[in-house]
């Protein structure tokens, strides 16, 4: 089962035409990668913060199907689709009324601040991950 986030497009996502200027996709999903953490028992401040780790982005395919406008809403759905000892694939599409805006592939590493390097996933968050393998 997908984790799923609904989000409305707002006046300050669109361009001068009125449709989604394409880096705030990219902060829409940041938005729902951060909402599903926090939605595991992991927000972004005990991850970074409290507890010196990162979940970087280490690869990103995006395909944009069609334009998402101002005061449409957007339903965003995340499985993941490979999961490792300190990465996982994630699957992210968005639409508005079942029709697909975007398409996502996104690689997230588990990441030791400190260090500077990769570090397998505390078990209690793998634990968690595991509902939303596709």
């Amino acid at each position: 089962m997908p984790f799923t986030l609904t989000l409305p497009v707002r006046f300050a996502d669109v361009d001068p035409a009125g449709i989604v200027f394409y880096p705030r996709y990219f902060e829409m999903l940041n938005a729902l990668v951060e909402d599903w953490f926090a939605s595991l028992g992991f927000p972004f401040k005990l991850i970074h913060m409290e507890g010196k780790m990162g979940v970087p982005t280490v690869r990103l395919e995006v395909d944009f199907i069609a334009p998402s406008e101002l005061g449409e809403s957007l339903d965003l759905s995340l499985e993941i689709t490979k999961l490792g000892k300190s990465s996982c694939q994630l699957a992210i599409d968005f639409a508005c009324e079942g029709q697909v805006r975007l398409k996502a592939l996104v690689v997230l590493v588990c990441m030791d601040l400190g260090a500077r390097q990769s570090m397998p996933w505390p078990e209690s968050l793998r634990e968690g991950m595991h509902a939303y393998l596709a």
